[in-house]
Formats: structure tokens, C-alpha cells, sequence
């Protein structure tokens, strides 16, 4: 068993909520997640990705031990055979002190992955130097066709968001699509 799987099953065990199948994105959140990865991958002619509820509690999993465990500072999960992408959001701050949770939805978040397409060199298959492009080749993976994410806010107001894909994509010498 690898450490991923050893780490759910004891959060299983643990947290009765997680057995449920909980998940922090409302059906109208997963929805606009998937429609929001779909808009990117049909600008390069791959085909649609799905909702796999077993990859949003496992990405609801993620970003609750990423709150609980590391005040929301982002760490890869050994997902083993899962590709990942993980977004954070700060707190509003206001002049007066006060923070507060912002508002940012599915398609802020997937859009920050996507907006690496302007990093990502097709025919040379790699980023512009000193830039990311990884979230968005992993968006738009040819083979991929399930996807399932989570979300927590942090007690600082600020949040972690978390993606899985299966299959994973960015493997290294080939090409997303």
C-alpha cells in the first residue's frame, strides 16, 4: 500500500465525514469546475473531462490536511497515480485589521492554471525559463479524462484549493496533445 493510500485509509477511520464521501464544492461548484477545465481543453481540440466524486474526496482530503497540518502552505500529496494542481487565495485584508475569506470561484481557480498557457512553448514542449506552465498542460492532457477537487479556508481566512486528474499527465518528453 503507498503512503496516499495508508494516509485515506486512516483518514477514514478518523473523520466520519470523510466516509461519507464529503466534499467541501456544492454540485453547482463541481460543475462549473469541470466547465471551466473543459473551456481550456477544447481551445486545443481534447476531449472533455468528467466529475469522479472518489477524486473529489480524495482532493477534499488533501486540502483538509493542507489546513489542518500545514496552515494552508502548498504541498504536493504522494498521489501516486493521480495528477494534482493546487491553487491558494489569501485573506481579504482590510485597513482596520479585519481579514476575511475571499470570494473565488471554480473558474478563478482553474483560470490561474490555464493563464500558464501564455508560458507553454507547444513545439519546444516546455515553459518559458523562470515561468510555470505545468497546471495548464496538466489541464489539458490529452488522456485525462476524470477530474475531482476540493477546497478549505485556512484560519487565517485564506484557502487552499486542490485538483486531482486521472490518469496523471506531465510525463516527461511528451507532448500534452
Amino acid at each position: 500500500m503507498n503512503r496516499l493510500c495508508s494516509w485515506l485509509a486512516i483518514a477514514f477511520f478518523l473523520n466520519p465525514a470523510v466516509a461519507q464521501g464529503a466534499t467541501a464544492l456544492t454540485a453547482p461548484q463541481q460543475q462549473e469546475m469541470v466547465a471551466a477545465h473543459n473551456r481550456w481543453r477544447q481551445q486545443v481540440g481534447v476531449p472533455a473531462l468528467h466529475w469522479a466524486a472518489d477524486l473529489g474526496d480524495i482532493a477534499q482530503q488533501w486540502a483538509n490536511h493542507l489546513r489542518e497540518t500545514n496552515s494552508c502552505n502548498m504541498v504536493h500529496s504522494d498521489a501516486g497515480q493521480l495528477g494534482e494542481n493546487l491553487h491558494w487565495a489569501s485573506a481579504v485584508q482590510w485597513s482596520d485589521g479585519r481579514t476575511q475569506k475571499k470570494e473565488v470561484s471554480p473558474t478563478q481557480t482553474a483560470d490561474s492554471w490555464g493563464a500558464e498557457k501564455a508560458h507553454y512553448n507547444y513545439a519546444a514542449n516546455r515553459c518559458t525559463k523562470g515561468k510555470m506552465c505545468g497546471h495548464y498542460t496538466q489541464m489539458v492532457w490529452k488522456s485525462t479524462t476524470e477530474l475531482g477537487c476540493g477546497m478549505a479556508v485556512c484560519a487565517d481566512a485564506s484557502q487552499v484549493w486542490v485538483c486531482n486528474y486521472r490518469p496523471a499527465g506531465n510525463y516527461v518528453g511528451r507532448k500534452p496533445y
